[in-house]
């Protein structure tokens, strides 16, 4: 494209967008809405995720052994667990050191009257174990099975309960962030179409006499696109920065208020949220704007 093409399209897509001022605000303002909304719930995911992958790193799963398993055994066993491809660290837990924590856990540490219960006995002489942690704990069912596998090996205690309700989360999250989305998308594509709609009919007579005197399609055409594109880059960038000065706002005042949620969540940072979410909005906003005057422009075009 020559650049004098390029300066008059850059300029009628502007006068398009002043001539069609309330249309072209509806559609830079139902885009915004719907890049906000696409914000807002990429904030609520990514936060989800940050959460799901903070607790699945706390979560382990418990290995024991078979009564009378000797300590060479064990060596061995945790050997066989670290050739699984799914297994990350493993730490064996001594029958004396699960003792010693349980009493820390349930009795706070108070040995004497421990000792005046149970003596000197261990009653976890037989729960030495490995506490096991998965690299991913979506398929640690199937890792619990490989595991179960290994001869001398007792019982698996497992978490899949809480990895099957993070997961649910996370989809849940994901399904109803989308569908809000698509909504918004053609609901914009709708209003964009629209508003290129009318300046289409409003320069009508100027379109036919340049088409009469030679111009091509892609000339008579571009100044649409550049109008759609327009609408688009700015109702994308509105959004980011709304959530940008928004976000802090939100987190501070939750962490402030609620004490569970500073206490459950840690939240990602606005910086990293930006820079996740900048290119998906911008892509979308400039999509919609090109998509939908590209489909508007080649079905009204043919003067």
């Amino acid at each position: 494209m020559k650049i004098s093409t390029f300066r008059y399209s850059l300029k009628q897509g502007l006068i398009n967008i002043k001539r069609n001022l309330l249309f072209s605000l509806a559609s830079i303002g139902t885009i915004i809405a719907c890049l906000f909304l696409f914000g807002i719930f990429y904030s609520i995911v990514l936060n989800m995720q940050n959460e799901v992958k903070t607790i699945e790193d706390t979560l382990t799963i418990t290995v024991f052994f078979d009564e009378g398993t000797s300590e060479e055994r064990i060596a061995e066993i945790g050997n066989e667990l670290k050739s699984i491809s799914n297994v990350g660290a493993i730490d064996y837990i001594s029958a004396d050191k699960a003792w010693k924590g349980y009493i820390e856990d349930v009795y706070n540490g108070d040995t004497e009257y421990v000792r005046s219960i149970f003596g000197d006995d261990n009653p976890l002489e037989n729960a030495s174990s490995y506490e096991v942690k998965l690299k991913d704990i979506k398929i640690q069912e199937d890792t619990v099975k490989s595991i179960m596998a290994i001869p001398d090996v007792r019982k698996v205690n497992s978490s899949e309960g809480t990895a099957n309700s993070l997961n649910s989360i996370n989809h849940l999250v994901g399904y109803a962030s989308i569908g809000v989305i698509v909504i918004l998308l053609f609901v914009s594509l709708f209003l964009i179409s629209n508003t290129i709609t009318i300046g289409i009919s409003v320069r009508k007579e100027e379109i036919a006499i340049m088409k009469l005197i030679g111009a091509k399609d892609s000339f008579v055409r571009t100044p649409f696109l550049v109008e759609g594109v327009m609408i688009g880059l700015i109702g994308s960038i509105i959004p980011i920065g709304i959530i940008y000065f928004m976000y802090d706002a939100v987190v501070n005042y939750l962490t402030a208020h609620f004490n569970v949620v500073a206490n459950l969540f840690n939240f990602v940072p606005v910086a990293t949220v930006i820079k996740g979410m900048a290119p998906y909005a911008l892509g979308m906003g400039i999509g919609i704007g090109f998509v939908g005057s590209l489909l508007t422009t080649y079905r009204h075009l043919r003067v």
